[in-house]
Order: structure tokens, then sequence, then C-alpha cells
């Protein structure tokens, strides 16, 4: 159990790295765990754009094969990049002392990610990435300031500013506006980050849709227990009465 405990608290200590939203509104997520074309497509978006960096160290391939809908021979084709294993979980090839040296940090485990920020959070993050020259990488983000990643999504959702207004002497955010268009369109681009959202969320917690299907089952069989009871109780108690 204390092995456990320790366990835990390692995974989990990267993640107070991260700074909060800081009052900025959150967009609704609004992610569907019981689409898998959605969860596949954020599969892709993670092992493309995240894995490079970011592992996700509890998460099997097997296992994302079976959620997923997925063949083995589709996720080796397509979404294993580190390993050839099929049993392996999602770590990535960078070294700590290179990412050390490269980042200043080593980039967090995002296996909990969704759990620790919620969806929410990390929806309006992927999407709130934009121009700012004093920051090492040249970009800020709205939810986390002073990020200290790049904008690795930039190719699909292109380069934005963000803009603020004066109001009571104090700067407050406007909105974002283009700077450069990428290869999705606004729209588009929403769509796949609630799927990689979507996927960051499976992660965290794979089981999470079977707990949900087993709880309605938990809850009828209380249902009828409770009805089946009462009745016991009125059959018993009736002559007392």
């Amino acid at each position: 159990m204390k092995k456990l405990i320790v366990a835990f608290f390692l995974a989990t200590l990267p993640l107070l790295g991260l700074a909060a939203g800081g009052g900025v509104h959150l967009d609704d997520a609004d992610i569907d765990l019981s689409d898998q074309a959605s969860l596949q497509r954020g599969a892709k978006y993670f092992v493309n754009y995240c894995l490079s960096c970011h592992s996700a160290k509890y998460q099997r391939y097997n296992r994302m094969a079976k959620d997923l809908g997925l063949t083995e021979d589709e996720v080796k084709d397509n979404l294993m990049f580190t390993t050839d294993k099929i049993g392996e979980t999602m770590e990535i090839a960078m070294g700590e002392q290179d990412a050390n040296a490269w980042f200043g940090t080593a980039p967090p485990d995002l296996s909990v990610i969704a759990r620790a920020r919620g969806v929410n959070w990390l929806y309006t993050y992927l999407r709130s990435f934009y121009i700012d020259e004093k920051r090492p990488f040249g970009v800020n983000n709205l939810v986390f300031p002073d990020v200290g990643m790049p904008h690795v999504l930039w190719k699909l959702q292109g380069m934005q500013r963000a803009r603020y207004e004066e109001v009571d002497g104090h700067e407050v955010f406007k909105g974002f506006e283009q700077v450069t268009p990428g290869s999705m369109s606004p729209e588009e681009f929403d769509v796949a980050m609630r799927d990689l959202t979507a996927f960051l969320s499976y992660v965290g917690e794979p089981i999470q849709m079977e707990r949900k299907r087993i709880g309605v089952y938990v809850l009828l069989f209380i249902a009828v227990f409770f009805v089946l009871a009462f009745l016991l109780k009125k059959e018993y108690w009736k002559d007392v009465h």
C-alpha cells in the first residue's frame, strides 16, 4: 500500500507545476466518451502532436485498441511510434536529461491531466495559445500564463493574437484575432480539440464508461430491492398495525 501511495504522488507531482485557470472563462468541452470515432481521432492527434514530449505511461496500447474499437494491427500501424510491443505503455523516446536541457524541465506525463484539471480546462487551454514575442517560444496561453511549451498545434489552428481593452484601469481580455490561418477552420479545430480532450479524458480513467454502465444496473437493483423490502415490511407489520 505504501508503494502505491508513493507511486500516486510521483505520478501527480508534475501536475502541481501547472498553473490554474486564474478566473478565465472555461468553454464547455461537451465530450462524448461513447463516440468511438471521436476517441480514435483524439488518439491520432495525441500520438502525432503530444506523444513526442508527453507520455501517458499508465495507458497500454492493447487496452486502447480494445476500448476504442481498433484492431491491434491498426494500432501498430498507425499509433505506435516508440515501441513495437502492443502490450507496452505509451512512453516517449525523449530522455529526462534531454528534456531538462531543451525545456528547462521534463514535460509532465498526461495520463491523469484530464482528471487533475478537468476537461473544460483542458479543452480551453488547447485552443488558447496566442502570439507573445516576450516568451521563449514566441507564444503564451490565456489559461496557463507564461506557459513553458511551444504551440505544437499551430499548423492546424494557425496563429492568433489576444485582444485586450482597458476597463477601469485594468486590461480585460476581449477575444482572439486570427493572424495567420491554419490548415483547419476555427470550427474544425474546435472539433479536433474536443476529440483530443475526449481521448485524454478516456486515458485518465479507461474504465469510466464501464463504471457508468454498471452503475445503472446497480441503481436498478437498488430500486427493485427497495420495492421488495417495502412490501416485505408491510407484510411483517400488517398485524401490528
